[in-house]
């Protein structure tokens, strides 16, 4: 079975919130159309505690996309987003959600980062999502939302380490960076990944 996982569709990635990739509210459209294709559609969601450590504000001294050595893994330092209970935290509400069967919440661990829907960053707790989909008798993924650079990127590579077939869906993702997005592309493809 085909899934399609959206990834961090929520008010803080798309323009006007803490950390905007560009022309993200575009993807909106593109992703709802997309859902009635697959069987099975499932979404995850930064979800972070307010004195997260992947945020630049708990580093004295430290800014935005400053990059430090956090607990043996490097670590950008990002502007607070997706704080838990606030609006940039929410999935967007253009986003049709009935299809949606599960959300997944990731970055809920102060002390690391999670930019994987399977996997924190050290790969030392799973969200579930991985047991969720093999339950569900998923073979394969398509990935899209936001960034393709972060999340998407480290979803996808995560889902092809599980053993799963694992697609980037172009069209329905954009990445922060333009630059990093084509060197990771070409390591994804390396690595048995697709882009559809």
């Amino acid at each position: 079975m085909k899934c399609l996982i959206i990834v961090d569709m929520q008010y803080d990635f798309l323009p006007g919130g803490a950390l905007p990739v560009a022309g993200g509210d575009a993807l909106i459209p593109v992703i709802n159309r997309l859902q009635p294709e697959y069987e099975l559609v499932v979404a995850t969601q930064d979800w972070h505690p307010a004195d997260h450590k992947s945020f630049a504000s708990q580093h004295e001294g430290k800014s935005p996309f400053d990059v430090i050595e956090w607990k043996g893994h490097r670590q950008t330092l990002w502007p607070d987003h997706c704080v838990q209970g606030t609006q940039g935290a929410e999935l967007h509400r253009d986003l049709d959600q009935r299809r949606i069967e599960a959300i997944f919440r990731k970055g809920m661990d102060a002390e690391i980062d999670s930019y994987s829907g399977f996997f924190d960053n050290g790969h030392l707790k799973s969200t579930g999502m991985g047991d969720y989909l093999k339950g569900r008798g998923v073979d394969e993924v398509h990935v899209c939302g936001l960034a393709a650079d972060f999340c998407v990127y480290f979803t996808a590579t995560d889902a092809l380490e599980l053993g799963l077939k694992s697609v980037i869906v172009a069209p329905a993702t954009l990445p922060i960076d333009a630059v990093q997005y084509a060197v990771i592309k070409r390591q994804f493809e390396e690595q048995g990944g697709f882009f559809v």
